[in-house]
């Protein structure tokens, strides 16, 4: 007959290869997840540049592959028929008093709002990652970076003042303004 300290080495020896076997399986897990989070990440920033590069109004010529689908030399390009030409950018205007948020499109309008929230609450100023959890959005660079431009574009034109680098507050009139009526 086995002795208990026999039988307990017996089921410790066998827990602890156990053990052993499934850290070996969540170190695997661990190395296939960091991979596939660092592939995600790419295809992330390349489907933002991607949208960059095809955005309305960007007149930029990259690499070979532009020069396809050109006219031949001496051969005038065909013009866009008005369903198809590209829709103009989204124009922010300088901020002045008594201009109206409803000047700025919806984006804009959100991010106003959610500083505005913010300032009635007595809160201070917002990340683009926080603004970016605001609007219920994946804090990946690509729409973080969306934000950051806009906001940038709007601390251009007055309508929001940037207290410490990366962080957004509305502009003391524009403040004011409660909604932009």
């Amino acid at each position: 007959m086995p002795s208990v300290v026999g039988l307990l080495e017996q089921r410790e020896l066998t827990a602890r290869r156990r053990v052993d076997d499934l850290r070996e399986e969540a170190d695997r897990l661990q190395a296939e997840l960091a991979v596939a989070e660092r592939e995600w990440n790419e295809w992330v920033i390349a489907h933002s540049r991607v949208g960059e590069v095809l955005a309305p109004g960007n007149d930029a010529v990259v690499g070979p592959a532009a020069s396809e689908g050109l006219p031949a030399p001496g051969v005038q390009p065909a013009r866009p028929e008005p369903a198809e030409a590209a829709k103009p950018k989204t124009v922010v205007p300088v901020w002045r008093a008594g201009l109206a948020w409803s000047a700025l499109s919806v984006d804009y309008h959100r991010i106003l709002q959610a500083l505005s929230d913010r300032n009635r609450l007595g809160q201070g100023a917002l990340t683009c990652q926080e603004m970016a959890a605001c609007f219920g959005l994946d804090p990946v660079p690509g729409k973080v970076e969306a934000l950051r431009s806009k906001a940038k574009r709007l601390t251009a034109r007055g309508w929001l003042i940037e207290p410490a680098p990366g962080r957004f507050t509305l502009a003391k009139d524009v403040a004011g303004q409660r909604g932009g009526s």
